[in-house]
């Protein structure tokens, strides 16, 4: 568990003040802020632990309330990201999805035995599917069975963060094959992975349209702050 841990990330405003207003563009509803007393989450903290230590990247914090959230707008929020970096921005950035792939953890009495292994036979097969389809570049497929594949592999934040990284490779339309660097392992009952996946060009067609910003009775939290 992270305790006391001492931290430092150098930031990027501008590259952050830029995604955010370019995702309201593209009608999801973004807010960006420099408030460095609002600490970043453990999916920022923990690879830039390892990463990062020589704080040699700057790193902006991305996060969701993802029990909330629409995996469309994830999706969405994905591509706009990556287009206010290509088509705006004077710089390289790489984009890192922190989360995991069935994250169904062990029950109390029981997490020492699953401290390395994957809660279920089932959980486990399914994860190694879906690497399968990855390395593959089985993305069409993959995209559909998302929502589903988040709901029965008990998706860790709902599988918003692979929403979004899918979006910035383009969604269906990505024709990528994952390259694995970490062997698929388990931890605590749920399943980890390392993996690479190359940005190609692509139209941003086949990326879901934004739905939150779409509901009757809409308006902007920006203009109630």
């Amino acid at each position: 568990f992270i305790s006391n841990m001492g931290y430092a990330i150098p930031g990027n405003p501008e590259l952050g003040q830029l995604l955010a207003k370019v995702a309201n563009e593209h009608g999801v509803e973004t807010l960006a802020h420099h408030a460095t007393t609002l600490q970043p989450e453990y999916g920022t903290l923990v690879p830039m632990r390892y990463m990062n230590q020589d704080q040699h990247f700057k790193a902006v914090s991305v996060s969701a309330l993802c029990t909330s959230h629409y995996l469309n707008d994830s999706a969405r929020l994905g591509w706009a990201m990556r287009k206010a970096v290509e088509d705006h921005y004077d710089g390289t950035v790489a984009f890192l999805a922190s989360g995991s792939l069935s994250h169904r953890f062990a029950q109390n009495g029981l997490a020492p035995e699953f401290a390395f292994k994957i809660w279920s036979p089932f959980l486990e097969h399914l994860d190694q599917e879906v690497i399968r389809m990855w390395k593959a570049g089985e993305w069409k497929a993959f995209c559909e069975m998302l929502p589903e594949y988040a709901a029965k592999g008990h998706g860790e934040g709902f599988m918003h963060d692979t929403a979004m990284m899918l979006g910035v490779l383009g969604w269906s339309e990505y024709t990528g094959q994952a390259e694995i660097v970490t062997p698929y392992f388990g931890a605590s009952g749920t399943g980890q992975i390392n993996a690479l996946f190359p940005v190609l060009p692509v139209s941003g067609a086949a990326v879901p349209e934004p739905v939150a910003s779409r509901a009757d009775g809409y308006s902007s939290v920006a203009t109630r702050l």
